[in-house]
């Protein structure tokens, strides 16, 4: 009993003892559906604007061909990569699925 109180003791003086109101003052992160929704959000205005530069360039309203291929691959990029990550969360959730519980 002596040294379970010893111990308590000495383990609160190394971490502190605002460890425990440490971690309800620390905001929450985001959530991962509120990550998935931002980036879904900026696919999606990625290719916004590459169909914009595509139409301002076929309509003689812009001439820099090079920025519109920057717009197209910007969009094509994030969205690649918006797909592997799709197949990510679907081969973790297909793994937890084959777990037995």
């Amino acid at each position: 009993m002596m040294n379970e109180v010893t111990f308590q003791k000495g383990l609160q003086s190394l971490i502190g003892p605002e460890a425990g109101s440490r971690a309800k003052e620390e905001p929450n992160p985001a959530s991962f559906g509120n990550m998935l929704a931002r980036s879904l959000n900026e696919v999606d205005q990625l290719h916004a604007a590459a169909d914009d530069a595509v139409q301002n360039l076929a309509a003689g309203k812009e001439k820099d061909i090079h920025q519109t291929m920057i717009a197209l691959e910007k969009a094509d990029v994030t969205f690649q990569l918006l797909m592997q990550v799709r197949n990510k969360i679907i081969a973790a959730y297909e793994t937890i699925m084959r777990m037995q519980a």
